[in-house]
């Protein structure tokens, strides 16, 4: 005999909807916030599609922002901050926060390096704008 009534709790991922928000946006097209999550052979045609012309990326935006996104093991990628993610019982004695945080200092680094290869455009860009012989009273050169 089984209660009608009784529904199971939704499993709840582990992964944060914020990282995979974060990933989906600017690098969703390439299946980033897909190799987050787990779901490696999906993230990998991404890849090779262009997420899928586009079309699979907005699909996913979408499910990632309504809190509809599932990891690779069907849980549902819902929680926003680590505060949340105190809730929810961690796997090997609460590997997930070092691994959140070796993701945070990966993103760091590669805003760094965009940062830093804009500096390096611009100033490529200067350059050729004023080019020896341009700009110069009197030279139509």
């Amino acid at each position: 005999m089984t209660d009608a009534s009784f529904t199971p709790a939704p499993r709840v991922s582990d992964r944060l909807r914020s990282v995979a928000l974060a990933l989906e946006i600017p690098l969703g097209l390439f299946g980033f916030h897909r190799f987050y999550v787990g779901k490696i052979g999906t993230g990998l045609l991404m890849l090779c599609t262009g997420g899928g012309l586009g079309l699979w990326w907005l699909y996913d935006l979408i499910l990632i922002a309504s809190g509809e996104f599932q990891d690779a093991e069907g849980r549902r990628v819902s929680l926003w901050s680590h505060d949340a993610v105190g809730s929810i019982p961690r796997p090997e004695g609460g590997r997930i926060p070092e691994e959140i945080e070796a993701m945070q200092t990966e993103i760091h680094e590669l805003a760094e390096r965009v940062d830093f290869l804009e500096r390096m455009l611009s100033q490529v860009r200067d350059r050729a704008q004023v080019a020896p012989g341009r700009g110069q009273p009197g030279n139509l050169g």
